[in-house]
């Protein structure tokens, strides 16, 4: 940039490294310039008028009688070629400014390298904004080979020369670099106290930071010898108005628009924010999920914020928060009622996930009424993008605040009967949507009725009521098409193609779920209309008409991807390996189903996990697996025979023929195994013993015959899904014994999650 320009100014936060690229980008290019490089620093100035003779005084200039300095020295750099190195510039930003332009003006082979948090603002300046530190990658748990990580390694190893991020140290530095925004003087200070602290206290004292991380180099300036000084020189330097923004804008805990800074702090906001992206407080604006551009505070920067906040008394600039927050969910939730505006809201909440989700825990302590409407409008959302094992908590917590047959009473019961549902919890989904119906079985039809009766339909029919599944149904389009609710409607309709599914009549199942296609699907829910969809595509692949379902399926996945609706993509997914199953398309049923049971067990849904059991038994069958075939369908059967789940006859009809071959195959012994072992499995089990076939691992664990008996034990039980104490109850050791002994075992096999420990004794034979 300095052959292009001749002023070039190094913009960012301080403790970014300023100072120390310009030091050695002038090392670099100091032969370029005959008569050197020099170096002015500005910190210590206090006085703007004093900076051209700092300036002077550093470069040996003789201040001339009666002349100003600016122009004494304009005058003699204009016979020199030099790079001028001005450091610390942003406290006196306006007389550097000044200082520069006249030089630039009268010196035509002089050259300006500054720093500052602020650019000049001199014509023909080019700004280079400092980053931060490259960091590991966006949930990546292991520290990698990022910039951060190798310099908080180094500096570690000056603190502690035994210092290494191998083994379990590696996460807890992501963790730690993350934490403090990849910051060089951050990084640096924390680095200093692995020896006094150990890296995992110190992660967990990174809340308290700006007493945590002092004391660094005692020759360095004193506004770089803590972090909390390093801010506040920033801070000192705004306006009180400037100060005010900065700590109400602090309250959001991610990328917010001018929009919503101007709700939160008020008018002056959008204007003062700009501000602040040049003296590099808030980061440029970057485009979010939902297209807006969006403002960052880092997060030292914003926990600064927060301190100076309660030093003020500022606790209005919560419920500001709050009151934005819960504008934006309601309109948001009004767009995810049509199918036309579904996307854009539902990239809104993409976009506000933090700030509504900050909000929703203030409220719940602070205004149960805000969090009684806030919940009820991030249901649709939490329901489309498979959240709803999180959300499920929060509904009960809003619930108890709201009045018992309210419209938000109503409303609140009736996404519990969904959320229940979805996180395998039917006994109360149903008593949900009942408590609804009840509510309002009194007054006049609504769409209140509809929606509960829909809602109990489907909850019914997968529970082996269908008779009572298909009559809730009946009534809800019954009462659906004479109060013109198409929504309530369209989902009652699908239910009862589900239902005349469950019982066989593939004709009247296609007839019901292309009367849902009737109804204009911008005008309701979209996932209500992908539930359609998957629906028919079912039928009509029972029904024989295979291309359609086929098309349906493709139709289906482009549908539920475009919309992110999880729970609809892994029933979609599942359906689509099905089909590859049935045509012989064993590679690609494989890459359908893996994709399918990674997805369905991330949003905890029951449902959709066993029927990627289901299919995987399928497809080991066509593939000769026998016994992994057995296996997988014994799992499935024990949940079926709690008498909980609806047996659909034409899938037990299916499994006949390979079940026969099977037990031919491995004999009685062998099949009996198989078979109990499966019974044995939880669901979780059962997937992760999915996914282990799914990914074709090697069939030998790595470290297991390294295992005592009890060890194995121990593994056996963790598949198992037990906790600590309930190992430790059953095996009649201590919890910490139990802790003693996993540790161990993590060390010897490299497995330190309890998916991994599943796995190794899914691959062993444990289990």
């Amino acid at each position: 940039m300095l052959d292009d320009y001749r002023l070039v100014t190094v913009t960012g936060p301080g403790g970014v490294g300023k100072t120390r690229l310009a030091g050695e980008v002038a090392r670099r290019v100091a032969d370029r310039f005959a008569d050197g490089v020099w170096l002015v620093e500005l910190a210590a100035v206090t006085d703007p008028a004093r900076v051209p003779s700092a300036v002077a005084a550093a470069l040996g200039i003789r201040e001339g009688p009666g002349v100003p300095v600016a122009d004494s020295l304009a005058g003699v750099l204009a016979g020199w070629q030099v790079l001028l190195v001005l450091d610390n510039c942003e406290h006196v930003i306006t007389a550097v400014a000044g200082l520069c332009g006249a030089v630039l003006l009268a010196a035509d082979d002089v050259r300006i390298l500054a720093t500052s948090r602020e650019p000049a603002g001199v014509a023909g300046e080019a700004r280079y904004r400092l980053p931060p530190l490259g960091l590991p990658g966006p949930g990546q748990t292991e520290a990698g080979g990022s910039e951060a990580v190798a310099l908080f390694a180094d500096r570690a190893r000056q603190a502690d020369p035994h210092f290494t991020v191998s083994g379990g140290a590696g996460p807890l530095v992501a963790r730690l670099v993350q934490r403090l925004d990849g910051m060089p003087l951050a990084i640096e200070l924390a680095a200093a106290r692995v020896e006094a602290l150990g890296l995992a206290q110190l992660v967990d004292r990174l809340d308290d930071r700006f007493r945590l991380l002092v004391a660094g180099d005692r020759l360095a300036a004193a506004r770089h010898r803590s972090l909390a000084a390093t801010v506040d020189w920033s801070y000192q330097l705004l306006s009180g108005e400037e100060q005010r923004v900065f700590r109400w804008l602090s309250v959001f805990p991610a990328p917010f628009t001018l929009e919503g800074a101007e709700a939160v702090a008020g008018a002056t906001a959008g204007p003062v924010a700009l501000r602040l992206v040049d003296c590099s407080l808030l980061a440029p604006p970057r485009t979010g999920p939902d297209g807006r551009a969006r403002y960052l505070m880092m997060d030292t920067l914003r926990a600064y914020g927060a301190g100076r906040l309660a030093d003020a008394g500022e606790g209005a600039a919560d419920a500001a928060l709050a009151r934005y927050a819960l504008q934006v969910a309601e309109q948001a939730a009004a767009g995810l009622q049509t199918g036309a505006g579904e996307l854009a809201a539902a990239q809104w909440l993409d976009a506000e996930d933090a700030t509504v989700h900050q909000v929703l825990a203030w409220a719940l302590q602070h205004s149960p009424a805000t969090a009684l409407r806030m919940a009820i409008a991030l249901a649709p959302w939490w329901h489309i993008r498979g959240r709803m094992v999180a959300g499920y908590p929060l509904l009960r917590a809003a619930a108890g605040h709201a009045a018992p047959g309210s419209d938000a009473w109503c409303a609140v019961h009736y996404w519990l009967g969904h959320a229940a549902e979805s996180t395998g919890d039917f006994a109360g989904s149903v008593w949900y949507f009942t408590a609804v119906c009840d509510a309002v079985a009194g007054r006049e039809p609504s769409p209140v009725l509809v929606d509960a009766l829909a809602g109990r339909s489907l909850v019914l029919l997968a529970i082996n009521r269908v008779a009572e599944g298909i009559e809730d149904a009946r009534r809800a389009v019954a009462l659906a098409r004479k109060i013109g609710h198409p929504a309530g409607e369209a989902l009652a309709l699908s239910n009862l193609g589900t239902g005349a599914y469950y019982t066989g009549n593939l004709a009247d199942a296609v007839a019901w779920a292309r009367e849902v296609q009737r109804i204009d699907p911008a005008g309701i829910p979209g996932w209500i209309a992908r539930l359609s969809n998957d629906g028919l595509m079912l039928a009509l692949l029972d029904s024989g008409d295979v291309s359609s379902a086929w098309q349906r399926g493709v139709d289906g996945l482009v549908l539920a991807r475009r919309a992110g609706d999880l729970v609809i993509l892994a029933y979609c997914l599942v359906h689509m390996a099905h089909m590859d199953q049935r045509a012989g398309r064993i590679s690609e049923g494989w890459v359908h189903l893996r994709e399918s049971i990674e997805i369905a067990t991330r949003v905890g849904n029951p449902g959709a996990i066993l029927n990627c059991v289901d299919t995987g038994g399928d497809l080991c069958a066509t593939m000769q697996r026998w016994a992994e075939a057995i296996t997988l369908w014994a799992a499935v059967d024990a949940r079926d025979q709690d008498g909980d789940i609806t047996v659909i006859q034409q899938d037990v009809d299916r499994r006949q023929a390979p079940l026969r071959k099977a037990r031919q195959a491995l004999g009685p012994a062998r099949t009996r195994a198989a078979e109990q072992r499966g019974a044995a499995m939880t669901l979780a089990t059962a997937a992760e013993f999915l996914t282990m076939l799914a990914t074709a691992e090697p069939d030998a664990p790595a470290g297991q015959g390294q295992l005592s008996p009890r060890e194995r034990e121990l593994v056996s039980l963790v598949a198992q899904g037990h906790t600590d104490a309930q190992i430790a109850s059953q095996l009649y050791i201590s919890v910490r014994t139990v802790r003693s002994h996993l540790d161990r075992i993590r060390d010897k096999t490299g497995c330190r999650r309890r998916a991994d420990l599943t796995r190794l004794a899914l691959q062993a034979g444990l289990v």
